[in-house]
């Protein structure tokens, strides 16, 4: 089906939500994939530690991104990519955690993105024994892919979201949405605490 949307995933330098340290874009137009977008980022100087177990899971060092733009200096080419698109991650709730988290920790605006969350989508999709990314990657035909590299991870959500329209003969992604009885959703603020 013909669907429009952009689908992003973040890595994180250690546990804490405003780390990002690699960003994957994937942007959909008619049920293809036409644009990749992959950089690393630098982690803001209060979080910027890179734990052994993140490296192991994602293979980024803090050399790596020694050089990468802060979250400040890449936010607009992020919010340019996306555009009025629908966002879609996997596990969205991590992937907006560190939007909202980073443009706290950075004090710049939070964007306001729309998103679904291919998690969700793939329980309202698929029968099988888990929704982690690879085994719903794999449900929508997306195989062997580098899991936890942020582009890689991109566009086996893009691939998810993309077959789901197909099977549930959605149009756009608001009516997969409804479809599948799942809301999108609007990303906010961290609220200020007084």
């Amino acid at each position: 089906m013909p669907v429009d949307f952009t689908a992003i995933d973040f890595e994180t330098a250690n546990s804490h939500p405003s780390s990002a340290c690699a960003v994957g874009l994937v942007r959909v137009r008619d049920g293809a994939v036409v644009e990749r977008a992959e950089w690393l980022i630098r982690p803001p100087a209060g979080h910027a530690e890179f734990l052994p177990f993140n490296v192991k899971i994602h293979g980024i060092t803090a050399a790596m991104a020694a050089e990468a733009r802060l979250w400040e200096e890449q936010l607009e080419e992020l919010r340019d990519f996306i555009g009025a698109d629908v966002t879609v991650a996997h596990n969205a709730s991590f992937d907006m955690g560190v939007i909202r988290a980073a443009c706290a920790e950075t004090i710049t605006p939070t964007p306001k993105l729309k998103y679904l969350c291919s998690v969700q989508l793939s329980r309202k999709t698929y029968e099988i024994p888990s929704h982690r990314l690879p085994l719903a990657a794999e449900a929508a035909g997306f195989r062997e892919f580098a899991h936890h590299n942020a582009l890689a991870d991109a566009e086996a959500c893009a691939a998810i979201v993309i077959d789901a329209s197909r099977r549930h003969e959605a149009a756009d992604v608001s009516a997969l949405a409804k479809k599948t009885g799942l809301r999108i959703q609007q990303l906010k603020a961290i609220p200020l605490k007084l």
